[in-house]
């Protein structure tokens, strides 16, 4: 089987494009572009960079609850975006908990504190909880664990996969990590605005009822994911039971907000049909 709906991605304003869909049992449906193409996944990464977290939990290394980053805040709150950390620089806007205030920064805390807790390097301790598990060859961490991560459509299907799938963890801490954290808190979705409320797990946006949205209008509130400001996403619907990845070398604009819904309600249209 291949999906026809993939084909869309050749519409799309972008020099360089590849898209992929995979059921949780690793089978993909389909894939169109080059598969093997290395492109900056920009925050795309951040998922990765949560994956490894919860490894790191799971390992007994850092406790969700443990103090992390700015005074008053954890593990848990870097994961979710309620550090109060500003978004691209280490300073305090409001208090641990009170607002999604999305934060590149408090990515960067989070690796640096999984960094002292384990004694590796945050990318060598993906590439050993992570990347090589997963036979993830062409990814690499090449500098924050917020944005500077580099892979192909091939590697992040796998990861994509083991997301609805898990067998680097357990699946009651994937769970944890897809429920919303401090439900009910608003904050900027970066590039569609403000939202309330902005539901997020750990690492992980969860659509809910946000709108407008980059995943589609027929995506499940359950659906979770990512997108980057390089012009990747990476989305899973559990109803669905289906994920998809995207990933250009343009940066994302008003092209993306046109044509990655439109990609997404014809690729869910299509596996469900």
């Amino acid at each position: 089987m291949s999906l026809q709906s993939l084909a869309l991605i050749e519409n799309w304003p972008v020099p360089t494009t590849a898209a992929g869909v995979v059921r949780a049992d690793g089978t993909v449906l389909g894939t169109h572009g080059p598969a093997d193409h290395r492109f900056p996944l920009a925050s795309v990464t951040k998922p990765l960079a949560a994956y490894a977290a919860l490894v790191a939990y799971e390992e007994g290394a850092v406790e969700l609850d443990e103090p992390a980053g700015p005074p008053g805040a954890t593990v848990r709150h870097l994961l979710a975006h309620t550090s109060g950390l500003a978004f691209d620089e280490h300073r305090t806007m409001s208090a641990p908990g009170e607002r999604r205030l999305y934060s590149n920064a408090g990515f960067e805390q989070l690796g640096d504190h999984i960094a002292k807790a384990t004694d590796i390097p945050f990318a060598e301790y993906l590439r050993q909880a992570v990347l090589e598990p997963l036979g993830m060859t062409s990814t690499s961490l090449e500098g924050s664990p917020a944005k500077d991560g580099v892979s192909t459509v091939a590697d992040l299907l796998r990861f994509a996969a083991e997301l609805q799938a898990p067998r680097l963890l357990d699946v009651r801490t994937v769970a944890e990590a897809m429920t919303v954290q401090y439900p009910g808190t608003k904050g900027v979705l970066p590039g569609y605005g403000h939202q309330n409320p902005n539901d997020w797990g750990l690492g992980f946006e969860i659509r809910g009822t946000k709108s407008p949205h980059w995943t589609g209008s027929s995506s499940s509130p359950r659906t979770f994911g990512h997108f980057g400001q390089s012009g990747t996403f990476l989305w899973a619907d559990p109803d669905a039971q289906v994920a998809a990845v995207a990933l250009a070398d343009r940066a994302f604009g008003p092209w993306a907000v046109e044509a990655w819904p439109v990609f997404t309600d014809a690729v869910l249209a299509e596996v469900r049909g």
